[in-house]
């Protein structure tokens, strides 16, 4: 029990001098439930928790339930949904209650990727929009593998993406290089991966011809895991920005032939890390 003096002297330390429960408390002396009580916080917290109704609360169930099956929809389509549905409020108002509602993302870890000089390659295919031959446009595609010790990289334009180009871009990779990974990680390609049931996989028959010639091993990603081979991916859009971005070439071979220019003034400065020979 403390005095009408004390409880003055708390509600105007509080009220007037800004004063924190905590530091009202330690310089008279009392404990903080004393202080609460003084100032009566139970009376104006309450008020003050107690939110207003908005135009959203009619229809928070159904926002509730719509971002359990979709969690990551955003809170713009949300809004052209309710708006049949008689909502007549803000997206402001809206997105405040989406964002409180919205699922946590569920973080995924992931191991850094670390290997020896030699002992992996990754290669993908990369796609570079179109050119004209003659009075037809082609896609053009960039066959990119690089070493995932040293980011070597190897490019090879084509107009299409074969079997043959997929096996060309190989050996010149491999020339290039000076020779040959222990293995190469692909991701699920048809060049490369036939089928695949779990961990049963079947690969392509000459993709397995040159694994076989050149005794390195395919190693395909894991559905849905394109971080896997995280390396030729940022290769790729390397490609695109640093190399292939506002460039004129005549033709295919035009451009491969600036790529190997452009690879060893800028890229490599001439160095090719060594592989396994």
């Amino acid at each position: 029990m403390i005095s009408p003096e004390q409880r003055a002297e708390i509600r105007r330390l509080f009220y007037a001098e800004h004063w924190k429960v905590g530091t009202i408390a330690s310089a008279l002396s009392v404990h903080p439930d004393t202080v609460r009580r003084a100032i009566e916080a139970e009376r104006f917290l309450a008020h003050l928790a107690r939110p207003r109704p908005t135009k959203v609360d009619t229809f928070l169930p159904f926002i509730r339930e719509t971002l359990a099956t979709y969690p990551r929809l955003r809170s713009t389509r949300l809004f052209e949904m309710l708006r049949p549905r008689g909502y007549t409020g803000s997206q402001v108002q809206l997105r405040r209650a989406v964002r409180r509602m919205r699922p946590a993302r569920t973080e995924e870890a992931y191991l850094r990727l670390r290997v020896m000089a030699g002992e992996q390659a990754q290669a993908d295919w990369g796609c570079f929009g179109w050119v004209g031959t003659g009075r037809a446009r082609r896609p053009l595609s960039c066959f990119v593998m690089v070493l995932s010790w040293s980011r070597a990289i190897h490019a090879l334009f084509t107009l299409d993406q074969t079997m043959e180009s997929f096996v060309r871009g190989h050996l010149d990779a491999f020339g290039y290089y000076g020779g040959v990974p222990r293995a190469v990680l692909y991701d699920n390609l048809k060049s490369a991966v036939l089928s695949r049931r779990g961990d049963a996989i079947q690969f392509h028959p000459r993709l397995l011809e040159l694994c076989g010639h050149y005794h390195y091993a395919p190693r395909p990603c894991a559905p849905g895991r394109g971080n896997e081979k995280g390396r030729v991916e940022r290769q790729i859009q390397y490609l695109r920005t640093s190399f292939f971005a506002a460039r004129s070439f005549r033709d295919v071979d035009d451009l491969n032939t600036q790529f190997r220019a452009w690879r060893e003034e800028v890229a490599t400065h001439g160095a090719v890390p060594a592989t396994r020979p």
